[in-house]
C-alpha cells in the first residue's frame, strides 16, 4: 500500500487572505485539490493531511475525500515537526511513503509514478532485499536561483543538499535542484525523524535534514532527476498564484 504526507498547516501570511494557504483558490479550486487529485491518480491509496491553521476549514474542505485522513500541528515547528505528527497513523506501515506540501498544484501524478517506481524496482547494486531510505524528487533548471542544489561525487551517486546561502560559487553552478518531494521507507522516516534537530536559525524540525542523516547511517538515498520544469512552480505569493494560473490554462489536458 502506498501512503503519502501532505503539509497543509500554514496560514500563508503573504497571500493576502484569512484563508489557511491550501484553500487559496488557483483556477476556483483549493490549491490542496490539485495536490490531492495528482497522488490520487498516481495510485496513492491513504494519504495523512498535516492540518493547523484553522484546520476546522481544511477538514471541512476535504470531507468528500475518502482516500484522506488528518493529523494535527498545533504548532509550526517545520517541516520535520509536521511530518512528525504523522506517526500514529504511519507506525504499523512497512511500505513506501511520499512527503510533499501542500501548496505546489503543479505536481504531476507521472512524476509521483516515477518515483515510486524506483522505491519499487532499487539499483541493482543494492542487497537485493533492500530498498531505498529515501528517493527525492530533482530537478534540472536553467535558473536555480533560490533553490537548493544537489550534490553527487565523482561517480554520480547523491551526497547531499545545499541550500544556496550555504553553497560555495562553484556549488551555485548546479543546476539540479531539490524539490521537496520525498518518497521514503517509512521505517527509516520514523527512525531519522528522532535524529532531526533544531540547531538552525529558525529552531525549527527540517525533513531536508533526513537524507543526511540516513546517509550518514549507510542507508541508501536517491536522487532521480524526473520532474518537469513547472512542478517547481510553488505558491507564497498572490503574484505566484497568478503565475501559476496561467501556466494551468496553458496545459494541454493532463493524461493520467
Amino acid at each position: 500500500m502506498k501512503y503519502a504526507v501532505v503539509m497543509a498547516a500554514g496560514k500563508g501570511t503573504r497571500m493576502k487572505s484569512d484563508l489557511p494557504k491550501v484553500l487559496y483558490p488557483v483556477l476556483g479550486r483549493p490549491m490542496i485539490e490539485y495536490v490531492l487529485d495528482a497522488l490520487e491518480q498516481a495510485g496513492i491509496e491513504k494519504i495523512v493531511a498535516v492540518v493547523g491553521y484553522r484546520s476546522d476549514l481544511v477538514r471541512q474542505t476535504l470531507t468528500h475525500r475518502k482516500t484522506v485522513t488528518f493529523a494535527e500541528q498545533t504548532e509550526q515547528l517545520g517541516t520535520g515537526h509536521a511530518v512528525m505528527m504523522c506517526q500514529e497513523q504511519l507506525k504499523t506501515h512497512r511500505g513506501p511513503v511520499m512527503v510533499v506540501a501542500g501548496d505546489c498544484p503543479m505536481i504531476q501524478a507521472d512524476s509521483i509514478r516515477k518515483l515510486f517506481a524506483a522505491y519499487e524496482s532499487p539499483d541493482k547494486t543494492l542487497p537485493s532485499s533492500s530498498v531505498p531510505a529515501c528517493i527525492l524528487g530533482t530537478a534540472v533548471k536553467e535558473n536555480p536561483a533560490g533553490l537548493g542544489r544537489i550534490l553527487r561525487d565523482a561517480a554520480g551517486v547523491f551526497q547531499g543538499i545545499v541550500e544556496e546561502k550555504d553553497a560555495s560559487p562553484e556549488q551555485k553552478r548546479i543546476t539540479e535542484v531539490n524539490m521537496s518531494y520525498y518518497v521514503f521507507h517509512t521505517p527509516d522516516l520514523l527512525e531519522a525523524l528522532t535524529h532531526l534537530r533544531t540547531d538552525n536559525a529558525q529552531k525549527e524540525y527540517y525533513i531536508t535534514d533526513t537524507p543526511a542523516i540516513m546517509k550518514k547511517q549507510g542507508k541508501s538515498v536517491i536522487a532521480l532527476p524526473v520532474l518537469k520544469d513547472i512542478e517547481s512552480l510553488g505558491i507564497n505569493t498572490v503574484e505566484e498564484a497568478g503565475i501559476v494560473e496561467e501556466t494551468m490554462r496553458n496545459l494541454p489536458p493532463i493524461k493520467t
